[in-house]
């Protein structure tokens, strides 16, 4: 579920031990919220957020880590 950067204004965003120092692959999630967590582009923080279940995050972390680099 993709959601707009309003609904989320007091969340506490950190930046992915995975991301990128280079301006590349820069992802965000915010801690701390009931069920749910958000992911967004760093680099376009006023962008779309991509809200997980608290219970999708494992599997999608799990998934991304899997995957072969690109």
């Amino acid at each position: 579920m993709a959601s707009n950067r309003a609904e989320f204004g007091t969340a506490l965003w950190r930046k992915s031990s995975y991301s990128t120092g280079d301006g590349g692959n820069c992802v965000e999630v915010a801690d701390g919220l009931v069920g749910i967590v958000p992911v967004r582009d760093s680099k376009r923080p006023g962008g779309a957020v991509v809200v997980l279940s608290a219970a999708a995050w494992s599997p999608f972390v799990a998934a991304l880590k899997a995957a072969p680099a690109r």
